[in-house]
């Protein structure tokens, strides 16, 4: 509660005025001001203080001054509140205030309602908690667009190139995928497989080149063969001459025995013929040690040794190794074709090394058997340097046969690649290995951190917009209870106004920016809304009034107060609550205000109309409401504050008239006895137009109304009776010698004591029939 203004400094109309300060505030306050003296500053002074915002009175800095605005306003207890170098040093904060500005801000432009009022109009209704839960709602709201702008600055630093067929959010929420690189590279084996799929079709498996083996089991035993049933003693005497026959002496002589065989079947004789000289070989007892020599098993063995020598060869000589080396070389055609689409294991064939040990392999074991062709029924054994050189072979085949078997083992994968490549839609494996490809992307270092920087301000914004719902469901739930009751509210004041129009779904709305106040006008039973895109069609703008509009704002004001649970400690202050357009709606405001100021703290009224504030004045005397009264009057160039005396202000010029008469009747000591005289119609014709207002009306005249009486006296429709007319017409008779309109010598009337005291008597008498 205010309870002084103890000074006003360099602001507005108010160059210095410490009057205040002696000048009590009381719980109903009144400020009467003539235009232009410094209420609407005061208004404005006062606003500042509540909301503790400067710039009302830093706009209002007197102008010519060179010294900044002080002000110093004491409440009710021992604080005071300075206005000094810009800024409040304890600024009050249960102060309401409507004004000009009010409705300008929460109301109406002018004729229009723009976001900005229907903004402040909802902040006006939810009063200072939902103001609290909307103001955590707005921050939550502030917040997430922070977060979207941040978020769109990170989404920004991440490429399209780098991102691919994604988006961003798609891109950032990909999970890490083992073995990424092996994935990439079977998609592009399996893309370059689909684009040459002919010649993935026709390209053949790896078939592994021969190599033979060799058997030295065979070999050796083979060696180790000799006639076991032959004597000894032939054995030894052939053998012996055999020797002296020198190199292949054996075979030819195995070779001359069959000629021998073939001589005597052709000679048709029984003894056998030496195929040399044809003589009788009978005598000769080495030929009888030969034949047993060269027998049948002999010539098996030798055949045994011819045929394997015959399959050495046939295995290991002549074309045998180009073949192996061409087959080699195919192969290695195969494993470049098919690297390009899986996995080729590393081999290494070096057919030179493979060849010479295969030729040293294969002459070792040649030359066992050419020496046992020559004397086959000599027992040989494999020699070491033969072993040596087979196992040297042997070691490189089973090397060559592991890396054989292994590329062997590719051909279920080669099958796979050409099923795949058969149906394949080169399309799609695009599409996939751009995925991949952005999938790897994802995890690299610097790409990895932008995303998580991304995800992060996701994760923030999601978890802000949580909070932000909350707030926002809380602040609906708040509201569903708040704007009925307001509706409610609003239209019972205007109802009181005499308003021709309510109010109708005054409602909460929620928007980007924040949360407003729609609402529409309801008029004869039509809903008009507050604003519309189409010309021609009723709005707020062109159905309401003047007068309207502000019995709106200050319904608006009255409903504000009515939903804040702090209105029992609110200062309220009021600014000029009516037009020349609200008079009908005078006693309607007064009655409002009084009841006001019953449940406020202190209810402070400003306004240029005297009337006004004597009519609330008046009216509230019988309330036991203590009344305190200032006026703003000119002080030289400016403005001060001074007491207003509000009774004398509230007599009338009828009730000025009255206590002057009577006062004459009482004692003529004092009294201006013309100004009695002078007096006594303007009582009469004030009496007639409160007893008779139907027969006299506002500018009638006395004489013309009892000639009226006349006409119906007696009758049914009589206005005054005989007695009360003449009565009239006498004190109308004496009255009018002190009137311009009746006589041009009024000045000077003379004026006799006993007789005017005997008619201002019966003229007070006649006023109180």
């Amino acid at each position: 509660m205010i309870q002084s203004i103890r000074l006003l400094s360099e602001v507005g109309a108010f160059q210095r005025t410490d009057a205040g300060g002696q000048l009590p505030m009381s719980k109903l306050a009144f400020i009467y001001a003539e235009n232009g003296r410094g209420k609407t500053t005061l208004a404005a002074i006062l606003r500042s203080l509540g909301n503790n915002d400067p710039l009302p009175i830093m706009e209002r800095k007197r102008l010519g001054s060179t010294n900044p605005p002080h002000i110093v306003i004491n409440d009710n207890t021992t604080n005071s509140a300075v206005f000094e170098n810009g800024a409040w040093t304890n600024p009050f904060s249960d102060i309401a205030v409507f004004d000009d500005q009010f409705v300008s801000e929460n109301v109406c432009s002018g004729m229009v309602v723009e976001p900005s009022h229907r903004q402040n109009l909802h902040e006006l209704i939810i009063g200072a908690q939902g103001v609290q839960l909307n103001n955590e709602l707005q921050v939550h709201i502030e917040r997430v667009e922070k977060h979207n702008r941040d978020q769109q600055a990170n989404s920004v630093a991440i490429s399209a190139d780098m991102r691919g067929p994604y988006n961003v959010e798609t891109f950032c929420a990909l999970e890490q995928r083992p073995g990424i690189d092996d994935a990439i590279q079977e998609s592009e084996r399996n893309l370059a497989a689909a684009r040459d799929a002919d010649a993935v079709l026709k390209q053949g498996k790896f078939v592994p080149p021969s190599l033979p083996t060799f058997d030295l089991d065979s070999v050796a035993k083979l060696l180790d063969s000799d006639l076991p049933n032959l004597e000894e003693n032939a054995a030894a005497r052939v053998q012996d001459h055999v020797a002296k026959l020198g190199d292949r002496g054996e075979s030819w002589v195995s070779s001359g025995m069959e000629r021998v065989a073939r001589l005597n079947a052709d000679a048709d004789t029984d003894n056998d013929l030496c195929p040399f000289c044809a003589q009788e070989l009978s005598e000769s007892a080495l030929i009888g040690h030969y034949q047993a020599y060269f027998s049948d098993a002999y010539q098996a063995l030798n055949d045994s040794i011819r045929e394997t020598i015959h399959k050495l060869k046939d295995e290991h000589f002549g074309d045998i190794p180009a073949a192996f080396e061409r087959d080699v070389a195919i192969l290695a055609q195969a494993g470049k074709f098919w690297s390009q689409y899986v996995d080729i294991p590393h081999y290494e064939i070096n057919t030179v090394e493979v060849a010479l040990a295969w030729k040293e392999a294969f002459n070792a074991v040649l030359t066992a058997l050419q020496a046992k062709q020559k004397n086959p029924l000599q027992k040989h054994a494999v020699d070491d340097q033969v072993i040596e050189k087979v196992e040297a072979f042997n070691k490189k085949r089973a090397a060559i046969t592991t890396e054989f078997d292994a590329l062997v083992d590719k051909n279920a994968q080669i099958d796979l690649v050409k099923e795949k490549a058969a149906a394949a839609d080169v399309s799609i494996l695009e599409n996939d290995l751009v995925k991949l490809s952005a999938l790897k992307k994802r995890y690299e270092t610097d790409t990895a951190a932008l995303c998580d920087a991304y995800n992060a301000e996701k994760t923030a914004k999601e978890e802000t917009e949580a909070k932000r719902d909350a707030a926002r469901s809380a602040l609906n739930a708040y509201r569903q209870n708040v704007f009925p009751r307001y509706e409610n509210s609003i239209n019972s004041y205007l109802e009181h106004f005499n308003a021709s129009f309510r109010l109708q779904s005054v409602t909460s709305v929620n928007n980007r920016s924040g949360s407003s106040c729609s609402y529409s006008v309801l008029i004869n039973d039509v809903s008009v809304p507050i604003s519309t895109q189409n010309d021609g069609e009723p709005t707020f703008r062109n159905t309401l009034s003047a007068g309207d509009r502000n019995a709106l704002a200050l319904a608006f004001f009255f409903a504000s107060l009515d939903v804040d649970p702090n209105k029992s400690q609110k200062t309220v202050v009021i600014d000029d609550p009516m037009t020349s357009l609200d008079e009908h709606r005078t006693l309607a405001t007064i009655q409002q205000m009084r009841l006001l100021c019953r449940s406020v703290s202190q209810l402070i009224v400003l306004s240029h109309s005297k009337t006004f504030l004597c009519n609330l004045w008046t009216d509230s005397l019988s309330d036991s409401v203590e009344q305190s009264a200032i006026k703003i009057v000119r002080a030289n160039a400016g403005s001060t504050l001074a007491s207003w005396d509000v009774n004398q202000d509230c007599i009338t010029e009828h009730d000025k008239r009255h206590k002057l008469v009577s006062s004459y009747i009482r004692s003529s000591v004092d009294v201006n006895d013309r100004a009695v005289a002078e007096a006594l119609r303007p009582i009469l014709e004030s009496f007639m137009r409160v007893a008779y207002p139907t027969h006299f009306r506002p500018g009638d005249l006395l004489g013309r109304f009892i000639g009226r009486c006349l006409n119906v006296e007696g009758s049914t429709e009589e206005i005054l009776s005989e007695a009360d007319r003449v009565e009239l017409r006498a004190l109308l008779d004496y009255a009018n010698n002190f009137h311009h309109d009746s006589n041009t010598a009024w000045r000077t009337a003379l004026i006799n004591d006993t007789e005017l005291l005997d008619f201002a008597r019966r003229t007070l008498a006649f006023t109180r029939r």
